[in-house]
């Protein structure tokens, strides 16, 4: 019994001392963070003059340009959108993008959406520029290393199952 417990011992030790001796993840300070993310934001409209984005007032770190504003009630974390959209990195590089993309607000979806889209109604169109804190933060997210400025282009197709109005002409 003692052999069969000295030889249990010596493999859940050796085991023990296998395990990956992964490095932390860095530690990266918010504020920091913040300002390179609004300096890089900055550096990308001064490039782009054609785009007016301006920061949020209740969310300084969020830039925006309401392209088209839309019509119809105020879109709410309940409604049924119906969106289509392009994400794009600063450097222009497209990392998704999506026609008839079905979500509401109160999904697990980033932070600068829920600030941003409200801004507009349906069938309007947006422009959002998110820094790293109202994205993905400190995490890669597929194609995407930790810490990057977004761009997204988005244009609302419908809410709650209404598709906007079209004006006569």
């Amino acid at each position: 019994m003692k052999k069969y417990f000295f030889i249990l011992s010596v493999l859940v030790i050796g085991l023990a001392s296998c395990s990956k001796n992964s490095e932390p993840e860095p530690i990266v300070d918010p504020a920091v963070q913040a300002k390179t993310d609004d300096d890089a934001i900055v550096a990308y409209l001064s490039a782009h003059t054609d785009i007016t984005a301006v920061k949020d007032l209740n969310h300084p770190e969020l830039y925006y340009q309401v392209l088209a504003e839309g019509s119809g009630d105020p879109i709410t974390e309940n409604s049924q959108l119906v969106v289509s959209y392009t994400g794009k990195t600063l450097s222009g590089a497209t990392f998704d993008a999506r026609d008839d993309f079905s979500l509401k607000l109160s999904q697990n979806i980033i932070a600068g959406w829920k600030i941003g889209v409200p801004k507009i109604k349906n069938g309007g169109k947006i422009l959002l520029i998110i820094p790293s804190a109202l994205g993905y933060g400190p995490y890669a997210n597929g194609p995407l290393p930790a810490n990057t400025v977004l761009v997204f282009t988005i244009t609302i197709k419908s809410v709650d199952g209404h598709t906007p109005s079209v004006d006569p002409i």
